[in-house]
């Protein structure tokens, strides 16, 4: 589930990226998330094993 919501916040953040409206600048927070959320997935994964 982690996995999705960080590819919507990905998504949204190529399409502002685009539009070039980023609504002062929130996508880019969008982007910080879902990269934080990856890495927190990731090192969780590993410390389980």
């Amino acid at each position: 589930m982690l996995y999705t919501v960080a590819v919507v916040m990905v998504l949204l953040w190529l399409l502002g990226m685009v539009s070039n409206y980023t609504m002062n600048g929130f996508v880019h927070v969008l982007l910080v998330v879902a990269i934080i959320i990856v890495l927190v997935r990731v090192i969780g994964s590993r410390r389980a094993i």
